[in-house]
């Protein structure tokens, strides 16, 4: 099968012409296009090779859900990533990834999240308490710092002192770091290499490993059950009633660091600048949150935070923490007039799929109105966590956990911005940038 050549192509020589700006900040390219060329526009990468910039939410829903068989990630997550995080639930493909899928996922049903919630409830209360009060912050780190502490406490429990669990946080983010460095500058990477940064950074994923075994080998030996998610990933069995190896069970881990912190930080400083910009949701928020005080459990809380909820919802659409989705088909393929042979990339932009002026009404304008019923309506074009089989397996263990921390925030604290506008840095996720507000007590 050919490429249909009606698919609009960017030449190459326009995106080196642009590649220091497409280096700090690739959305605005890309959103010149998609103006300009439609929604898909193509991008020559070697004899006849393109990667497929895309908008347009019937074909991602295609790719991502419909025909999602028939689609990888590509190796930007199964090699790039995997070199430092393993091969696990984020990285792997195939009947590795249909296996661990299988094992891991009851770990995040909504009945044993619900176990959690008083451990992340008590980290938020933690946390919220070394927050600066009438001086302006930048929330970003504090967020980051939260969201980190979360997931060490939903695993581990208490298992996790804070020497390590600060040295786990810096290799993390450390390796983070290296590797937008790889996927932003390829031409460095013999440099990389030459100079020992790569094997650096690589060292810094066997130390983190260390870390994780010793911290494993101890509960193994506590004969203690903390119903935490270590507990529930050490008991999980595969159909022949075997347990994970320790090696799959260090990705595994490892990949929920990843996963679980940094997209979360990301949404919960975006929703508090929003928040800080719109003081009229703050007291609709804080108004809920007193109707809810009768409750009797925090899983009935979050039930009924329904208007924190469409925050929430907002939010991420207008900021997606994952605000690009990668594929590479596995066999040729053709959606309605596009054809793509084995092997093409394709790139959606959720980003644009979330502001297009065809699927959103006033897609730029912060409205939570238009979640009142939820986000089941806009399913078809609405990806904060993906879509199809590789759904985000955390995305109940996530939005809980962000009412909980926004629900604690608003009830203790009114924000004020101190920012003129949201600033973004799209690196692996997209981060916020400049993040200042007050936070003045209630």
């Amino acid at each position: 099968m050919e490429d249909n050549n009606s698919i609009p192509e960017v030449s190459l020589f326009h995106f080196i012409k642009h590649s220091f700006q497409i280096l700090k900040n690739p959305l605005p390219f890309h959103k010149s296009n998609f103006e300009k060329h439609g929604d898909l526009f193509k991008l020559k990468i070697g004899f006849n090779k393109y990667i497929y910039f895309c908008r347009d939410a019937e074909l991602a829903e295609y790719v991502l859900q419909k025909n999602n068989r028939n689609y990888t990630k590509s190796k930007i997550q199964t090699q790039d990533l995997a070199k430092y995080v393993g091969n696990g639930l984020l990285t792997a493909e195939g009947e590795h990834w249909k296996t661990q899928r299988r094992l891991i996922q009851p770990a995040f049903h909504k009945k044993q999240i619900e176990l959690l919630l008083q451990t992340i409830q008590d980290t938020i209360e933690d946390q919220y308490q070394a927050f600066s009060v009438n001086q302006t912050t930048d929330v970003f780190p504090a967020f980051n710092d939260l969201a980190f502490n979360i997931v060490v406490k939903s695993l581990f429990s208490d298992a996790a002192n804070q020497d390590q669990i600060n040295r786990l946080q810096y290799i993390t983010e450390a390796e983070q770091k290296m590797l937008v460095k790889e996927l932003r500058q390829p031409y460095l990477g013999w440099w990389f290499k030459l100079s020992g940064t790569l094997k650096n950074h690589l060292n810094l994923s066997l130390e983190a490993r260390q870390i994780l075994r010793d911290i494993v080998k101890d509960r193994l030996n506590s004969n203690t059950v903390y119903n935490d998610l270590l507990d529930m990933l050490l008991s999980a069995t595969y159909e022949d009633g075997s347990s994970m190896e320790e090696q799959q069970l260090l990705d595994e881990i490892l990949i929920l660091f990843t996963a679980g912190h940094e997209t979360t930080s990301n949404a919960l400083t975006f929703i508090v600048q929003l928040l800080a910009k719109h003081p009229n949701w703050q007291e609709q928020i804080y108004e809920e949150i007193k109707k809810n005080e009768d409750q009797d459990n925090l899983m009935s809380v979050i039930a009924n935070s329904t208007i924190c909820q469409q925050v929430i919802e907002e939010a991420m659409r207008l900021y997606p923490p994952v605000y690009f989705i990668d594929r590479v088909n596995i066999e040729a393929d053709k959606f309605k007039t596009y054809s793509f042979k084995k092997g093409s990339n394709l790139l959606f932009s959720i980003f644009e799929i979330h502001r297009h002026p065809k699927l959103w009404d006033k897609p730029n304008t912060f409205s939570p109105t238009r979640f009142k019923d939820g986000s089941r309506p806009f399913s078809s074009f609405y990806f904060p966590f993906g879509a199809g089989p590789r759904k985000c397996i955390g995305n109940n263990f996530a939005i809980y956990e962000i009412i909980l921390a926004i629900n604690h925030l608003v009830k203790t604290y009114k924000i004020e911005p101190k920012f003129d506008q949201i600033e973004i840095l799209p690196l692996i996720t997209l981060k916020p940038k400049n993040a200042f507000v007050n936070f003045i007590e209630r």
